[in-house]
């Protein structure tokens, strides 16, 4: 999705004269992910939680079809590019170190709080499930926290 000259505000694309709101991507973005975790449900009547499908794929349990999830992620990219024409605009303002460093604690979170924000904040707060709203409310302090953090450190 490329930007008209004129119209460069972050958020805002312009297609033949009609300015497309950046919330819409965001907002078809996450009734996709809604979808496809209740059709995940109801159709294997499993949790989307990616950190546990991951997990198990590298244990070797259920290869097909945790295997499958786990490229459709990958493919999702791919998608994009079809859809629109371009690839998906990635932008990462930090150091490399500092991303790596991220990912270690994500990890160590998720294994930590027995679940990643796709299945505790997607699925365990539609079931209305206590763990799942106490996971959800860390996950939000500490980004809210992290994120001061950094912004007071100039990263």
């Amino acid at each position: 999705m490329r930007c008209r000259s004129g119209d460069h505000r972050p958020g805002h694309y312009i297609f033949s004269g009609a300015t497309m709101n950046g919330y819409w991507a965001s907002l078809c973005g996450g009734m996709l992910i809604g979808l496809s975790a209740a059709a995940f449900l109801l159709l294997d009547g499993r949790i989307a939680g990616i950190s546990g499908i991951v997990g198990r794929l590298l244990l070797g349990q259920d290869r097909s079809l945790n295997g499958a999830f786990v490229l459709g992620l990958l493919l999702g990219p791919v998608a994009y590019l079809g859809a629109f024409g371009d690839w998906p605009v990635v932008r990462i303002a930090v150091p490399l170190p500092l991303v790596i460093l991220a990912g270690f604690l994500v990890g160590f979170g998720t294994r930590m709080g027995s679940g990643c924000t796709s299945g505790h904040g997607v699925m365990g707060l539609a079931r209305l499930s206590p763990r799942s709203m106490a996971a959800v409310a860390t996950f939000m302090a500490t980004g809210i926290l992290t994120v001061t953090l950094m912004r007071i450190a100039g990263l």
